[in-house]
């Protein structure tokens, strides 16, 4: 990044996959780079350049503190992506919007004049088809999104939005008399050593509930690899600068590999790499989004003596099997961002690595049966609700 060696950024949540990738190649251009998070990364050992600051950005003072200095702002920091912490509204909230104000009021309090926010597609979509859609749709209404995480992420976005433009009550120069904001909507990351995402499913895969598909064979969503997102970071935060004319500033832009493809065919090498054959059944979507719905149910009856794990939730439902992607042409002219093209022999070579992969095949009757019994036991549970949901 040009002009990088002079430069100080801050990376909220930055001692997660994304953030920690993020300050590793930031450094390696010169810059000073401060990871805030709540834990200290995973690295025994961090490089020259990049330090850690421990704190909450839901605590204002630990914010304030934290900008003091900075340069640039990447606010990564988020909860209630997926899992069961898609169902903890009380700290999504605390942390996507209360997080995100805190972090834009202590920027103008401190005089920081960059921020670059990382949002998401699901600020436009709640599981309605778009095909190539590009940043001219608008928000989807609030009360629309079925999930609290897309709904506080939407919220905390127009309020990044907003800001951009407001005055900085510390500033020394003309030139940063205000703070510049963008935001970045990514698809959902990947890459070797990815902890959100990739190893729920390799959990499901090795332990034999990964036995059917469901949705339109012909449904396709995006992916991002890490190292592209990095870069359309880095490439926003330079476009916010007065030598690159502030032309990012206000403005959002969808961030993917630009290679639309159906979820579970995404995930074939991931399966096959492993050992492990790639399911034959198909299941039709609205019976998987009503057993989701039935996990959500359960979960919040007995979540709070025992937060399990849910297979799926509704969100996860209509993210995976149902057709949204967009357009990077906006990204292209006016970032400059060109996605390399990834696969996923390094994620599957990063499993092995680490022990994964079947290590015997049972015989095709044993599958074939194993297949049966979960196929049918699946859909006996999610009958047997029907009289309940009915009556609730």
């Amino acid at each position: 990044m040009e002009n990088a060696r002079t430069d100080t950024f801050l990376i909220t949540g930055g001692s997660g996959y994304f953030g920690y990738r993020l300050a590793c190649s930031l450094c390696t251009k010169g810059a000073k780079i401060i990871l805030f998070d709540v834990t200290p990364p995973n690295n025994e050992e961090m490089p020259e350049g990049i330090a850690f600051l421990q704190g909450d950005i839901c605590e204002y003072a630990q914010v304030e503190k934290a900008v003091t200095g900075v340069d640039c702002v990447f606010h990564l920091a988020s909860y209630g992506m997926s899992g069961r912490e898609q169902l903890d509204r009380r700290l999504i909230e605390a942390v996507n919007v209360q997080g995100t104000e805190n972090v834009l009021k202590a920027c103008v309090e401190k005089a920081v004049s960059r921020l670059v926010y990382t949002s998401t597609f699901n600020v436009v979509f709640g599981g309605q088809v778009i095909e190539n859609g590009n940043e001219s749709l608008p928000y989807l209404p609030l009360h629309l999104h079925p999930d609290h995480y897309s709904r506080t992420k939407s919220v905390a976005e127009m309020a990044v939005m907003k800001a951009n433009g407001s005055p900085l009550k510390e500033s020394d120069s003309a030139a940063h008399a205000v703070l510049r904001t963008c935001a970045l909507r990514p698809a959902g990351i990947y890459g070797p050593g990815e902890q959100r995402h990739l190893p729920r499913i390799v959990g499901y895969i090795e332990k034999g509930i990964f036995r059917f598909v469901y949705g339109n064979p012909s449904s396709l969503v995006e992916f991002v690899h890490v190292d592209n997102l990095v870069s359309a970071h880095k490439l926003a935060a330079l476009a916010l600068t007065a030598e690159h004319e502030h032309r990012s500033a206000g403005q959002a832009y969808f961030i993917s590999d630009g290679r639309p493809v159906n979820n579970f065919e995404f995930f074939r090498p991931l399966v096959e790499g492993l050992g492990y054959d790639f399911p034959k059944v198909r299941l039709p979507l609205s019976l998987i989004y009503f057993f989701a719905f039935l996990t959500e149910l359960l979960h919040y009856l007995v979540g709070p003596f025992y937060n399990f794990q849910p297979l799926l939730t509704r969100t996860e439902v209509y993210k995976t099997g149902v057709t949204h992607y967009f357009s990077m042409a906006k990204a292209r002219a006016e970032l400059g961002y060109e996605p390399r093209e990834y696969s996923l022999d390094e994620v599957v070579q990063w499993f092995r690595s680490r022990g994964h992969g079947k290590k015997h095949q049972s015989s095709s009757f044993t599958r074939l049966l194993l297949d049966a019994l979960i196929i049918a036991g699946f859909t006996a549970a999610v009958l047997s609700y029907l009289p309940v949901v009915g009556s609730w």
